[in-house]
């Protein structure tokens, strides 16, 4: 699971906004946004330097 959504209302940043800056379609991202699909590690990547965040934003760890 993925944090985008959370990262994206902080930040106020709509994302349609975050779809043309990618360079993906905004059904892509809002799949990504919805956790129903992943992103890949570099699109991740991309996400996380678009926004100016720490990947590691980005993503849920999986650790208790």
């Amino acid at each position: 699971m993925n944090r985008i959504k959370e990262v994206l209302n902080g930040k106020g940043i709509k994302q349609i906004w975050l779809s043309e800056k990618l360079g993906k379609s905004y059904n892509m991202v809002n799949s990504y946004v919805q956790n129903r699909r992943q992103p890949s590690l570099e699109i991740l990547n991309e996400i996380a330097d678009i926004l100016n965040v720490d990947i590691k934003d980005l993503i849920v760890s999986n650790k208790s």
